[in-house]
């Protein structure tokens, strides 16, 4: 990419780092506490994992690598550090690209399995979700490879995004006034797709009017 240059010296932050690290931060916080509400699945018994217990191990790494590409992912698009280094941003994602592998090829396994012991609608709204976070990621991965940046950052917006929509889905349902909405059962296939649908459509709104300004 023509906009990526090589340097030498240390990556310093600067005074436009704040906002960048203050969202990095605020990721973080969310991803830890969207993630603390499973610690209950590290007990590893049939009581604590339920339905999982026969595929602990595809949950488990789920939600690990799902952790991951969220905290990750963000890295990518931190002007500073993007422009730091090619080959840190290149790194960085790879490790974003491996996490959404792995945590996408669990996912997959989670929603035509023990997804309809809850209903169909939740394990269709899991298939559809999964599906896009997978195609999203491949093209943006596809894009680089290809060496059209423009169209691979668009794309890995795009990731991450739904990567992004796995806590705003998941942190949305613990909300008091959700709750007296219904059911999990009810309530979750239509958070889902808010989720990732809204954010995604608001991002190609923006970037239409960018195109016109």
């Amino acid at each position: 990419m023509r906009t990526i240059i090589k340097k030498t010296t240390n990556f310093r932050l600067s005074p436009r780092d704040i906002i960048p690290l203050l969202v990095w931060v605020t990721i973080i916080l969310l991803t830890w506490l969207f993630m603390h509400g499973a610690d209950h699945f590290l007990q590893l018994t049939p009581e604590a994992l339920g339905k999982y217990f026969k595929i602990k191990w595809v949950l488990i790494a789920h939600i690990t690598a799902g952790g991951g590409s969220l905290i990750l992912g963000f890295l990518q698009f931190w002007p500073n550090l993007r422009t730091y280094s090619w080959q840190l941003h290149r790194i960085i994602g790879t490790l974003y690209l491996l996490a959404v592998l792995v945590s996408s090829i669990c996912a997959v396994i989670l929603a035509f399995t023990t997804a309809y012991q809850i209903n169909w609608a939740y394990a269709f709204s899991l298939q559809v979700w999964v599906s896009v976070w997978i195609s999203a990621t491949t093209i943006a991965y596809y894009a680089a490879i290809i060496k059209k940046f423009k169209l691979h950052q668009e794309w890995m917006v795009r990731s991450y995004i739904v990567t992004l929509a796995f806590v705003i889905s998941g942190l949305t349902l613990k909300l008091p006034m959700i709750k007296q909405l219904g059911s999990f059962e009810e309530i979750s296939p239509s958070l889902f797709w808010m989720g990732w649908a809204v954010p995604l459509y608001l991002y190609e709104i923006i970037k239409s009017f960018k195109r016109t300004a």
